[in-house]
């Protein structure tokens, strides 16, 4: 009999689709009967030598495709939401997710302590650089064979800025032949998407893969516009040898997929008790900022030239890589791995954010007051849509001042370079490598001011005019060249590159049921480069007609005559030690300690670099302390993997949107826990994570301490029973989590919440499968951000804040040959 698993990734916005599956031999299936949670398979990812769940000495999960089908997943940061352990919150797109680990802080965005990875070496070699957070440049889809997650252990060691963890996607590599074409349509809202892969033997010794997806829509929310548009290629061929292998491979993504940022929102009740809602016009679970009469902006680019930017372009990355891996035994007992890969990365981010939220009015004489210099009544007018020229009678009554993050990714790239010989001596394994990586950041930032009704579906652009002499102050909504409201902090230009060098050993030991092993890494970072900030400018033609209006008189430019320099090297050294015991056949213990370290980079400049361009090593410089205690498990249908943690973390780093700098101290403890169960038809996985964090230390803001880190719950879970009927498989999946604080002051709650995601495959014939499945089935609210700390109790509050997306619904056909 044939076990089916339901792969309806097919639903995916831009995320990804399933591939097939299916196990045909009665050993394999009797054999995962038995290991519900993959505790005989195999670890690759951040370990110094490969060995099974079972006998590891670290806190590692693997998703493999079914169930990361069953996760009903529209983001690949939706995917990461399934791992113990991680808090993802990933309501900003197929993209720009923040991404946190055993209570290590999200102080600002992106995920700092975790690490990024295709196929063994990381997208990026730091995860929250500023509008480049590396899960822009990762796509998943069907040439993903598995996904595995080590938390805290060994990553320390064996990667670079990992101390909290690696997320690995691994390829597969045509060892498997057959492939898949499978068809999406969103049901509910405009996703249009298709996906393929193959692989297979081209000799008895050379095989390949190749696979990808295109995809083409305006995503989950009402943007009025095709917002997600792009396509993905990866290819990889392996020669096998007698004693080892060598892989190709290669990558091109270019994609455009929109960048939520916080929307508006009201609020009333009190701190400990708030109701986020809708506005009218404004639904905050299906309705965006984002709009068909705000797709483009006229301005200036980072040369101070005139230019164009399209909206559309979302975030859009560009991203060409190619790599090598080889693993061969050299000589007896002694075997040499190579992984190298050089990428080529740029692209765009851009994005409207509400810098204020408010009544019209006031909006309006606020800005009229800034273009006139005069305080009074100002009159407002649509400046484009269905009512241009119209007087503003919006039926809420709102305005928003939006900052328009305009920000061209020039380079990321760079290239990495992994090499390292093992020995094995008995029981004995020793391990010497080599990591070689340099990690380009060049961006402009460009940011200008703007005045948008607070509408879904098309919001108009609205301009102020002068009551007097009826001329309009701003220009087709612009009120500024620049963000006067944040004191026109951000006009920026940086070209910055970062060397790592980092030697490491490892050595590992066994005798009967007993492993230990130990590693040690030392990181030096060599950062060289050039950063400007903004020059502001009286009476600047921006649009070159001769005239200088309103909006001209105070231009923020880039001040590339006065950049500043980037000079400094830093160091720091990592090590864990670890030791597993296997009390039988089916459960083992484990104990680790590790001090690992993350540098600091793009967050430093302006503000933290020395006017010499050097840094301080505390600054540069934030390290990790942490001790694992876990227990593996399996019984009959039963698997259970469980982790007591706790975490010292250093922390330095700077927030774009809330110009805020930190220099902070925190500790988290608690308990991962992921177990998986099957009998008969039914199966059952399941994680979850307590959390105690607090900032123990806040040198700037000192009354934090003690506080809880903002957006951190005491407890996040996911639970996902199916029921397998052969032909039909259907389930649900839970994503859930406690109350937490929506800022550090701690008064701000965002309430508890459960979304539910549904599935269904059908295969009425052999090789072809149709699928259904909704994500937020029943239309859940769920706050995972908010700029504001805190509401006036009891009145209408205007706060800018994102909610995970309103129920969407997609079908799928697969064909499998």
């Amino acid at each position: 009999m044939k076990i089916r698993h339901a792969l309806i990734l097919g639903v995916a916005l831009s995320a990804m689709t399933a591939p097939a599956f299916a196990q045909d031999a009665a050993p394999a299936e009797d054999a995962k009967a038995k290991d519900t949670l993959g505790l005989d398979e195999i670890v690759v990812t951040a370990v110094p030598r490969s060995t099974n769940r079972l006998q590891s000495s670290v806190s590692v999960s693997t998703l493999d495709t079914a169930a990361i089908a069953d996760a009903a997943p529209r983001t690949t940061a939706e995917i990461f939401r399934q791992i113990p352990g991680i808090r993802s919150e990933s309501t900003g797109g197929d993209g720009n997710a923040n991404i946190a680990v055993r209570g290590l802080p999200v102080a600002s965005g992106g995920a700092k302590f975790l690490q990024l990875q295709e196929d063994g070496l990381p997208v990026l070699q730091f995860g929250d650089i500023s509008f480049g957070n590396a899960d822009i440049f990762l796509r998943a889809d069907q040439t993903i064979r598995t996904v595995q997650a080590v938390r805290g252990g060994s990553a320390s060691t064996l990667a670079s800025n990992a101390p909290g963890g690696v997320i690995n996607f691994v390829s597969k590599d045509g060892s498997q032949e057959g492939g898949t074409v499978m068809a999406t349509l969103g049901l509910d809202y405009k996703d249009y998407r298709l996906d393929f892969n193959y692989g297979g033997k081209i000799s008895d010794r050379t095989r390949f893969n190749i696979g990808g997806f295109w995809h083409d829509g305006e995503g989950p929310r009402h943007a009025g516009y095709n917002g997600n548009s792009g396509y993905q290629v990866k290819a990889n061929i392996t020669q096998d040898f007698d004693t080892g292998y060598v892989r190709l491979y290669m990558k091109h993504l270019d994609d455009r997929s929109i960048g939520y940022l916080p929307m508006p929102m009201l609020v009333t009740g009190t701190n400990a008790d708030p109701k986020f809602q809708s506005f009218a016009n404004f639904d905050i679970r299906q309705d965006t900022p984002h709009s068909a009469y705000f797709t483009s902006a006229y301005g200036l680019d980072g040369n101070n030239n005139r230019r164009t930017t399209d909206i559309t372009d979302g975030m859009h990355p560009l991203v060409t890589t190619l790599g090598l891996e080889a693993v061969f035994e050299v000589a007896d007992g002694l075997s040499l791995e190579e992984r190298f890969r050089w990428s080529d990365i740029s692209g765009r981010f851009v994005s409207p954010f509400p810098a204020n939220v408010g009544s019209a009015a006031s909006i309006g004489n606020t800005v009229g007051e800034l273009l006139t210099g005069n305080a009074g009544s100002y009159n407002l007018v649509y400046a484009n849509g269905p009512q241009a020229g119209s007087a503003f009678n919006n039926a809420n009554g709102l305005l928003m001042q939006v900052h328009l993050f305009n920000t061209e990714i020039k380079d990321l790239g760079g290239f990495t370079n992994d090499l390292k010989l093992v020995k094995k001596l008995g029981d004995t394994t020793l391990t010497a490598g080599f990591y070689k990586a340099r990690q380009t950041i060049a961006m402009d930032w460009v940011w200008d001011s703007f005045l948008m009704e607070v509408r879904g579906q098309n919001a108009a652009l609205v301009d102020v005019v002068d009551p007097v002499s009826h001329n309009v102050l701003t220009r087709n909504g612009l009120y500024a060249y620049g963000v006067p409201a944040w004191g026109n902090c951000c006009q920026r230009s940086y070209d910055v590159s970062y060397d790592i060098n980092a030697p490491y050993i490892a050595a590992g030991y066994e005798s009967g049921d007993l492993s230990l092993d130990a590693s040690a890494r030392w990181d030096n970072l060599s950062a060289r480069g050039t950063y400007a900030g903004t020059l502001q400018a009286s009476n600047f033609d921006v649009n070159g007609n001769g005239l200088i209006e309103p909006v001209e008189r105070s231009v923020s430019l880039i001040n590339k005559a006065a950049a500043s320099p980037v000079n400094y090297d830093v160091n720091y050294v990592s090590w864990s030690f670890g030791a597993n015991y296997r009390l039988s056949p089916d459960s083992a213990v484990f104990a680790r300690a590790s001090r690992g370290a993350r540098s600091n980079a793009d967050r430093l400049l302006y503000g933290v670099i020395q006017s010499d361009g050097s840094v301080r090593k505390e600054d540069a410089i934030d390290y990790v302390n942490q001790y694992e205690l876990g227990v593996k498990y399996r019984s009959g249908g039963l698997g259970v993997f469980a982790t007591l943690f706790y975490a010292k973390t250093q922390e330095q780093n700077y927030e774009a949107t809330t110009q805020r700098f930190f220099d902070r101290t925190y500790e988290a403890k608690g308990l991962e826990l992921e177990a998986a169960y099957r009998s008969g038809i039914f199966d059952l996985r399941a994680g979850a994570t307590w959390t105690d964090a607090e900032i123990s230390k806040d040198a700037i803001t000192p009354e934090n301490k003690g506080h809880t880190p903002r957006r951190q719950a005491k407890f996040i879970y996911q639970l996902t029973p199916a029921i397998d009927l052969d032909k039909t498989r259907f389930g649900l999946n839970f994503v859930g989590t406690t109350k937490a604080y929506a800022q550090d002051n701690n008064q701000l709650v965002f309430p508890a919440y459960t979304q539910v995601n549904a599935f269904v495959t059908y295969r009425p014939v052999d090789r072809i499968e149709l699928s259904l499945n909704a994500n937020n089935l029943f239309n859940a609210t769920g706050i995972t951000e908010a700029e504001e700390g805190s509401i006036t109790a009891n009145t209408n509050n205007y706060v800018r804040a994102r909610s995970i997306n309103g129920r969407t619904v997609s079908a799928s056909v697969r064909f499998d040959f």
